[in-house]
């Protein structure tokens, strides 16, 4: 089995129960109880009813080596027994965001918006882990699924996080995003 592929399945079963679930923009995922995390694709048997979105993890794009280890001299991860909190943030991109050239996505991700150095502001208290889904296939419903995980505390710092990255300029390219609140 490949380790670096999952299954986010919404339903009557998971570790994680849903306590929120709503559509920034575009469709809506329908109402859900509990989220399993499970490795692999094999979920057929995990799902009587709900969703499941795919995703596999990646090299990391957009960043440099300084950048790469900045982030990762101060971030924690992910299962920290005080992160009783977690966020899944699935979302799409425009045709328009997938035009560009890497570079042009690149000067718009960090140098115009600063995604990089707007997450760091909030490390180590909410770690995260990025999903690809767009390397799956073009037929999955979103492109990137991020999954955060924090104490109750850190809950604030965690909106500032998503306030933060929702006013730039990357943003304008997001044409769906749902944002899913579990607790364990």
């Amino acid at each position: 089995m490949d380790t670096r592929m999952f299954s986010f399945v919404g339903g009557d079963t998971g570790c994680w129960r849903i306590i929120g679930n709503s559509s920034i923009a575009g469709e809506p995922l329908a109402d859900a109880a509990r989220l399993d995390i499970l490795p692999g694709m094999d979920i057929k048997p995990h799902l009587a009813k709900g969703w499941a979105l795919r995703g596999i993890t990646s090299n990391e794009r957009y960043v440099t080596r300084a950048e790469k280890d900045a982030l990762l001299a101060v971030q924690q991860g992910l299962g920290r027994q005080e992160a009783t909190c977690a966020a899944l943030i699935p979302i799409r991109k425009s045709a328009a965001w997938w035009a560009l050239t890497q570079d042009e996505r690149r000067r718009i991700f960090e140098e115009q918006s600063g995604h990089n150095s707007i997450g760091r502001q909030y490390l180590p208290a909410v770690a995260r882990k990025l999903y690809h889904c767009r390397d799956l296939s073009d037929k999955e419903p979103f492109d990137f699924l991020t999954w955060f995980e924090f104490a109750p505390e850190h809950e604030g710092t965690f909106n500032r996080l998503l306030s933060a990255l929702r006013a730039t300029e990357e943003w304008r390219y997001v044409e769906r995003e749902a944002d899913i609140r579990l607790q364990r």
